[in-house]
């Protein structure tokens, strides 16, 4: 894809709007759904965002640092869920600007099935879905 001259928004959100691209984003309610299904959330705001405050139930919370080993079923410390390439996994920090980088990095390491949610945690609360305070299931 070539860059558009006269396109003045910063590199940063060129870059993010190509990358998005190749991404089957989901709106809360398709994750939401597809959750129920069987597809994992993974959380990786960071402690200071998730401020002791509502998180989705069920699902993982891992530091976006080590988000491509733990989720890599090849490698040795991998969460038990990481059992194939082909797992679906739906990512969720704040506002999806994060995870649409990881979830491309991600897809550009193998894992062809992961995507994140359009707008965030926060798209995901005001859409009125499920929300919890009980402790996260933070991995390490």
């Amino acid at each position: 894809m070539t860059e558009d001259p006269d396109d003045t928004r910063p590199r940063s959100v060129r870059f993010l709007d190509r990358v998005r691209e190749n991404l089957d984003r989901l709106s809360p309610q398709e994750a939401y759904r597809e959750q129920r299904e069987g597809a994992i959330i993974v959380d990786v705001r960071t402690e200071t965002h998730r401020g002791g405050g509502p998180h989705i139930p069920g699902a993982l919370v891992i530091d976006l640092t080590v988000l491509p080993w733990r989720l890599d079923p090849d490698f040795a410390w991998s969460v038990p869920e990481a059992v194939s390439p082909e797992q679906r996994w739906i990512l969720v920090c704040r506002h999806s600007y994060a995870t649409s980088l990881a979830a491309w990095t991600l897809r550009e390491m193998g894992l062809s099935r992961v995507t994140d949610v359009v707008g965030g945690f926060e798209a995901w609360q005001a859409a009125g879905l499920p929300t919890t305070m009980d402790a996260p299931d933070v991995r390490p």
